[in-house]
């Protein structure tokens, strides 16, 4: 099933506040979508745990994880995952690494190079000729950045970006036999990459390594951090520029002043997140929003569906920078395991629409950004425009 909350028209109001679901694994889920009991959920790690976070949509067939464990492939609980006393720990480690101040310290970096790629997407519309916004924008820009708050391994860009891509697919996605064991394989090579880094790599692999962490910790906190880190904001940076695009009001606001970039940010953040659900598993029976929840049942977050609450947000279908109620939403997530990059993942986004904002008028979507079947992952995949009107139906 995959959660389309971002759909003209997807919020039905009549849909009850928690629902049980079957998605396309045959398992009941327990779908919560008002933004009370979301954030209830998520605030109570005791009785809702994370230990599901990794669980594959699709069962994994022998195949598969034979190919898995023949690279060595362990993510025991460290970020996401973790429901131990080890999180608060290893957390604090990773979240100094994405301290404010050190993501501060590169806005002005990423602007130079955003303003340098505009300019140069910029010639080519001029020109007459279509751009993607996606592949020649936002796909590598906040990898760029991670790399340079926390050492990574020497990979090309493109080899951490079909890891990064084939993981939120390998584990979060309806996936046939076949596509599995591709899948398996490049998560699998890729994993043996983060593990030599793990044993040997210096800033945050040290770091973690001296508090005398396992290697195997060492090398989830990195999983999580490329596939959190940087995959999802390229994502959300996707989305929030197709979002601009059929803003013009918007972007008239901020080229004249009137309209605050933070708050663009927010109402992205709130209608275009690039999560669109999270899980738990319940750890004791409980009941939720007036429904019984039994120990060990699958609890569905639908932050999307949260941030469209209209309890939340007087308009809640309308993209209105600054409207009460638009930094309520839970995009990030929110108690223990509240997103570490969150403020990373807006700094990047303010600098993107600063710097791209005025390219977008008088463009066309030529190709608007699809998204593929998979229970929490939007994974847009282009974003083409080029300006002025559509020529011809083989524009689309």
């Amino acid at each position: 099933m995959l959660f389309r909350s971002w759909a003209a028209g997807a919020v039905d109001r009549q849909w009850p506040d928690v629902a049980t679901v079957a998605d396309h694994i045959d398992v009941d889920h327990l779908v919560v979508t008002r933004h009370a009991l979301v954030r209830q959920v998520l605030a109570d790690p005791e009785t809702y745990r994370p230990d599901n976070a990794l669980d594959a949509m699709s069962p994994m067939p022998v195949a598969a994880l034979r190919i898995l464990a023949g690279y060595g492939f362990r993510l025991p609980p460290t970020l996401a995952n973790n429901s131990g006393h080890s999180h608060p720990a290893i957390r604090a480690i990773v979240a100094d690494a994405l301290h404010p101040k050190r993501v501060a310290e590169q806005q002005e970096w990423l602007t130079g190079v955003v303003r340098t790629r505009v300019a140069r997407l910029a010639a080519d519309l001029a020109a007459g000729h279509p751009v993607d916004l996606y592949a020649d924008l936002a796909a590598d820009l906040p990898l760029l950045v991670l790399a340079r708050l926390v050492d990574l391994p020497d990979t090309r860009v493109e080899v951490v970006k079909e890891f990064t891509r084939a993981a939120l697919e390998l584990f979060w996605a309806p996936v046939d036999t076949e596509r599995q064991q591709t899948l398996a394989e490049i998560v699998g090579r890729f994993h043996t990459v983060l593990r030599d880094f793990a044993a040997t790599g210096s800033g945050l692999a040290a770091r973690l390594r001296d508090a005398g962490h396992a290697s195997d910790v060492v090398v989830g906190a990195l999983f999580f951090l490329l596939v959190a880190g940087q995959e999802t904001t390229s994502q959300f940076l996707t989305l929030l520029l197709h979002r601009l695009t059929a803003e013009p009001e918007v972007r008239r606001g901020l080229a004249d002043g009137t309209v605050e970039i933070a708050d663009v940010v927010e109402e992205g953040l709130r209608l275009e997140p690039p999560i669109v659900t999270w899980r738990r598993v319940a750890a004791r029976d409980t009941t939720l929003g007036g429904v019984d929840v039994p120990a060990g049942r699958s609890v569905v977050l639908w932050l999307a569906r949260a941030g469209r609450d209209p309890a939340v947000v007087a308009e809640p279908e309308e993209f209105r920078p600054g409207q009460p109620g638009s930094r309520r939403h839970l995009a990030f997530g929110a108690g223990a395991h509240r997103c570490i990059g969150a403020q990373l993942t807006r700094m990047e986004a303010a600098v993107v629409v600063a710097q791209t904002a005025p390219l977008l008028h008088d463009v066309t979507v030529v190709r608007a950004p699809w998204c593929p079947d998979n229970l929490s992952f939007r994974m847009p995949d282009a974003l083409v425009v080029r300006k002025g009107p559509l020529l011809s139906d083989s524009d689309v």
